[in-house]
């Protein structure tokens, strides 16, 4: 069942919670919304491709919290982006 809530501290928490369980978000960008799931949960992320009608061999953006989390969602990191990921 789908919620809206404000933006608090509290609601950011129990957004987290939905997305630690496997579940979607939606939050508002600078231009779009956007949609939000566990970049590690093959489910979840294969949820967004079907909710959003996304075909297979159209990426999507992953957002990490730190630069050593990469390791985990790429085979090889090219040196640009180390050393932009360091600014």
């Amino acid at each position: 069942m789908a919620q809206v809530l404000k933006a608090s501290e509290e609601n950011l928490e129990i957004a987290a919670e939905v997305i630690r369980k496997g579940g979607l978000v939606a939050f508002p960008t600078e231009t779009v919304y956007g949609l939000g799931a566990d970049a590690f949960n093959p489910d979840a992320v294969a949820r967004i491709f079907e909710v959003k009608e996304r075909p297979s061999f159209d990426p999507i953006i992953v957002h990490i919290a730190d630069f050593k989390d990469i390791r985990r969602l790429c085979r090889k990191v090219d040196e640009r982006a180390k050393i932009l990921a360091e600014r």
